[in-house]
């Protein structure tokens, strides 16, 4: 599903991109995005067993603070530097949901419900400032600080609720995919067939690519149920996968999100 574009004027800002700062929602842009998801599951787990929670979130930190300052100091989109970005906030995403559980004992349920008041918050926000959520308005600082966060807020999000379904619900990492493959088809048969708004039903989706693709990378990764193949090989299966992906829309530049020249609703 493509993602509708808004009637604002860019104004409100000083400083614009010439265009929309990040890709358009083709078939591409959701493969990969399942591909992140999955792969930031899987690494956080094998970064905080080799490395330990405590060094392993402090890294992760400092390189998703690092690929967000490349991501906003470029003026145009850039796949490879876009998706290292995403890469690194499932990564650290992951791990903000471990520690709330493993950590401070928060059980899921709690977790998720809070991440989803917190995006429903930036949310609200984003909206009240620029009047639209629209992933084709990201041409001001202000828009893009609020998108990232946004992001951000929907990898924890997922990373709860899919832990959530797998362990507290007994489902299991298997029959946690199947469930959110099936729940990730709703927004797009609304928005296709019913007319649901496509800004929601890009928002809907985009929260659950996260559980979509932790579950499977899970399931891959582990035995007692899985395929049980080990963090390593996954998480580098995987990420052959995203570069594959990155190197060819940063070729075909099938993803980038043309300026428009009138405003289209």
């Amino acid at each position: 599903m493509t993602e509708g574009r808004t009637q604002r004027s860019d104004s409100v800002s000083p400083l614009r991109y010439a265009a929309s700062k990040v890709p358009e929602a083709t078939v591409y842009f959701w493969i990969t995005k399942v591909l992140t998801t999955g792969m930031g599951e899987v690494l956080s787990d094998y970064l905080a067993t080799k490395l330990g929670s405590a060094l392993a979130v402090g890294l992760s930190f400092a390189a998703l603070v690092i690929s967000l300052v490349v991501q906003f100091r470029v003026r145009r989109y850039i796949a490879g530097v876009y998706w290292v970005a995403v890469v690194m906030v499932s990564v650290f995403g992951t791990m903000a949901a471990d520690v709330l559980h493993s950590g401070l004992g928060v059980p899921y349920a709690v977790s998720t419900a809070g991440y989803a008041i917190a995006l429903a918050i930036i949310f609200a926000m984003w909206y009240r400032m620029e009047r639209t959520l629209s992933i084709h308005s990201v041409r001001t600082p202000r828009r893009e600080a609020f998108y990232w966060a946004a992001v951000l807020a929907t990898f924890a999000l997922g990373t709860a609720a899919g832990d959530l379904t797998s362990q507290t619900l007994g489902m299991g990492a298997l029959n946690s995919a199947i469930l959110f493959a099936v729940v990730i088809a709703v927004p797009a048969v609304a928005h296709g067939r019913f007319g649901m708004n496509s800004i929601l039903a890009f928002w809907f989706a985009y929260i659950v690519t996260r559980p979509l693709g932790a579950s499977l990378a899970d399931w891959m990764a582990y035995g007692h149920g899985g395929l049980g193949w080990g963090q390593g090989p996954v998480t580098l299966g995987w990420a052959l996968a995203i570069a594959g992906f990155v190197v060819f829309l940063g070729v075909s530049r099938t993803d980038v999100v043309q300026p428009a020249t009138t405003p289209v609703a």
